[in-house]
């Protein structure tokens, strides 16, 4: 047997705990090849060059942190192997065979997983690229092509990420002693200690941390961003060093749990193996708050800027012209030509814009009056009736613009207002987004309003159609014909929006955004369960002599399945529990930021990775309490 076919059966004989490492390593080479396969297609570059340029940033951020991943998992994985090593050494292996061999192994299983991660893409390529149409809302399809570019990109890529990571691993393994070889995690372990004064900073820079993230709202969101998430990083820290081993020595005091049934069994090493584990676990909850909250906010505000935008737009198309506008006639034909062989209403608003000394200041002389019966009538078909107003002669209304991601504001209301030689009485004042002209306005009753003769007229048309999702093509299309470039609709001495082609555009837009975080996501996301899952299999020797130990003694297989469960679980969901409330508390401070609320995204995020974890830990259970039992029968 040659020394690679060594090194090779080597990679055979500890498959399962390798398989953590190598899936993962798989699953980073699969989505960076997918963004890579999004990023060279020519349809997508011609049509979308932003796109392009945002999934070659995502790969980036992919490489560099399976790059740190790797290079972790190889040191933790080589830890766990030291007594296999100290045996070959004593049996005649050099150093330098012993790290040539890990360094085969290492390369080994990265090109394995390269070309795995790489054949699997091009056999979901079709599908993936189905998606993306779909995700994207792309008008024209993804044909399937050969991406050569980004096989060759992602072959190197990750090729010499696999070598380099090789090299790092013999330096780790440079120094050792066949001594500490041999003893590996044999070493006899003290009673873990945790600092009152550490576990109780723990706690209060979390409550902290979450009682600012929770109160402060608007602008203030931004500036607490950066300490609060440092006090939280720190907290998090302690809480698994520290305040984890406090309780559970606490716990193992009170002799009426301690002792009660398998509790012993189940507490005797806790505390060890938390503190074994708590640079684990607080990575593994870092990174999955990352993706928490990443994934969260990205769903957030797709939710919160598609659904805001169908509450603040009533009317599938809006036309506002002002007095110097000669083509008003013009462009409203070519809107309603659009619009032939759909069912829709046709509202004007005639705009007044006069003088009114005790409104006008230096900055808006002029304030725009408009009539009860026009105003009236654009809230109803608007579905906004609530806000009809009935006024008599002397009585006004003051409407304002609000929109429903601001913060109601209160409007000072004015008693009298001196116009046209009469005092009327301002009946109320209330937001409204009906008038999308981003003004404030009076509403008078129709005689008064009918009164005014020495003013500049503006008009505000609103087109209600039921079925504004089909207007979108119609939209862009009159953008193009009315000679609108500016993306927001306006024209000269004219402004323009159709609410199915704005929809559209912040759709696919936060769609392009959203396919590229969930993707990073996810990433982030299955290399904190695969720690977790390495974790785990690094003590599984120990656990196995432990537990077939203490079989003997009389422990069945029922107290042993409920043992193993129970410590499983709390190793296991105990960072992602914690990740979770990290992830709640962020996304609610972002909705404290923004006025509006991320329950719908936020439970769909947190309640879809929660159930992908319960899941992924049913599987590990399994095979963890099967190879254990295996053990102590054998």
């Amino acid at each position: 047997m040659t020394f690679r076919q060594f090194a090779f059966n080597n990679v055979l004989r500890n498959k399962q705990i390798y398989a953590a490492y190598f899936l993962s390593s798989l699953f980073s080479v699969m989505v960076f090849f997918v963004y890579g396969i999004f990023a060279f297609h020519p349809a997508l570059k011609e049509v979308h060059p932003s796109v392009t340029v945002g999934l070659h940033f995502a790969e980036g951020i992919i490489y560099v942190f399976s790059f740190i991943f790797v290079l972790v998992s190889m040191s933790a994985f080589l830890h766990s192997r030291k007594k296999e090593f100290g045996l070959m050494v004593m049996l005649g292996m050099t150093n330098k065979q012993l790290r040539k061999m890990v360094f085969l192994e290492n390369v080994l299983i990265g090109s394995i997983a390269t070309i795995s991660g790489v054949g699997i893409g091009l056999v979901f390529a079709k599908i993936l690229l189905m998606t993306a149409e779909s995700v994207l809302e792309l008008k024209e399809s993804l044909p399937f092509y050969m991406p050569w570019e980004a096989i060759i990109l992602t072959c190197g890529a990750f090729l010499l990420l696999f070598v380099v990571i090789s090299f790092f691993t013999v330096f780790i393994l440079k120094g050792n002693k066949l001594i500490d070889l041999i003893k590996g995690s044999a070493v006899p372990k003290k009673e873990p200690k945790a600092s009152v004064v550490l576990s109780l900073l723990a706690a209060v820079l979390l409550a902290v941390g979450y009682g600012v993230a929770l109160t402060v709202k608007g602008d203030k969101v931004v500036f607490a961003m950066i300490p609060v998430t440092v006090i939280v990083i720190i907290g998090t820290y302690f809480l698994f060093t520290q305040l984890s081993v406090f309780i559970i020595n606490r716990l193992k005091k009170r002799k009426g749990l301690f002792w009660k049934k398998t509790n012993l069994v189940l507490f005797s090493d806790l505390a060890h193996r938390m503190k074994d584990n708590a640079r684990t676990f607080f990575f593994v909850a870092i990174v999955s708050t990352v993706a928490f909250t990443a994934i969260g906010t990205l769903v957030g505000f797709r939710f919160m800027l598609t659904n805001s935008l169908a509450e603040e737009r009533p009317f599938a198309i809006e036309y506002s012209s002002s007095v110097e506008n000669e083509q008003e006639g013009e462009h409203i034909q070519l809107i309603e030509e659009k619009l032939d062989g759909l069912s829709y209403q046709k509202l004007p608003v005639h705009i007044k814009n006069v003088s009114i000394p005790s409104l006008a200041t230096e900055y808006v002389p002029l304030t725009g009056v408009i009539s009860e019966s026009e105003f009236n009538a654009i809230a109803e078909a608007g579905g906004r009736s609530e806000k009809q107003v009935a006024l008599d002669g002397q009585e006004a209304a003051y409407l304002y613009y609000q929109s429903t991601m601001m913060e109601a504001e209160d409007i000072e209301e004015v008693r009298t207002i001196d116009f046209a030689g009469k005092e009327i009485n301002q009946k109320t004042a209330f937001g409204s987004v009906l008038m999308r002209t981003f003004d404030d306005y009076l509403i008078v009753d129709d005689a008064f309003y009918d009164a005014i003769t020495d003013f500049e007229q503006e008009t505000f048309y609103v087109f209600q159609v039921d079925d504004w999702k089909a207007t979108a093509d119609m939209g862009e299309q009159l953008l193009e014909d009315l000679g609108v470039s500016d993306t927001n609709g306006y024209g000269e001495h004219f402004t323009f929006s159709n609410l199915g082609y704005d929809w559209y555009v912040i759709n696919q837009s936060y769609g392009t955004v959203l396919f590229i975080g969930l993707f990073i996501g996810a990433v982030f996301f299955v290399a904190a369960g695969s720690f977790l899952y390495f974790r785990l299999y690094a003590d599984l020797e120990n656990e196995q002599q432990k537990f077939a130990m203490i079989s003997k003694i009389g422990l069945t297989d029922k107290e042993l399945s409920k043992v193993l469960t129970t410590q499983l679980a709390l190793l296991f969901f105990i960072p992602i529990i914690t990740a979770v409330i990290h992830g709640a508390v962020a996304l609610t401070a972002l909705k404290n930021m923004f006025n509006y609320s991320m329950l719908e995204s936020s439970v769909l995020v947190l309640g879809s990775f929660t159930l992908i974890q319960i899941i992924y830990f049913i599987f590990i259970r399994h095979n963890y309490i099967r190879r254990i039992k295996s053990y102590i029968t054998n």
